[in-house]
């Protein structure tokens, strides 16, 4: 079953929206600068269907366009300060995702 959460990252002003599978791992994270500009809409999938597809260049292609997706479980068990998380439905995330997206979409056409 998938989770949605929420968490800020103060040091960076930066809040964080992940989409989370059973085992913690991160399929799609959305991060917003506290003043609301959207900085990642990256999906797990797709960073690896490009990888599959055209390898490492291909990667960095969709980095640079839609952000990175984290790369380990969430929370990092070895992170020195564990962020406080807060729960969202799994519409508010959908809400969020197709917001962000329509945003780096956008951006990169332009």
């Amino acid at each position: 079953m998938l989770s949605y959460v929420r968490w800020y990252w103060p040091e960076e002003d930066r809040w964080n929206y992940d989409e989370l599978d059973t085992d913690r791992w991160s399929l799609r994270h959305v991060e917003l600068r506290g003043d609301g500009e959207v900085l990642a809409a990256a999906s797990l999938a797709e960073a690896l269907a490009a990888r599959d597809s055209g390898g490492g260049g291909a990667v960095v292609t969709y980095e640079r366009r839609f952000g990175v997706v984290p790369e380990a479980p969430f929370p990092p068990p070895d992170g020195d300060i564990e962020p406080v998380l807060e729960t969202l439905s799994a519409g508010e995330f959908e809400q969020l995702w197709r917001h962000a997206r329509n945003q780096l979409e956008r951006a990169g056409s332009s």
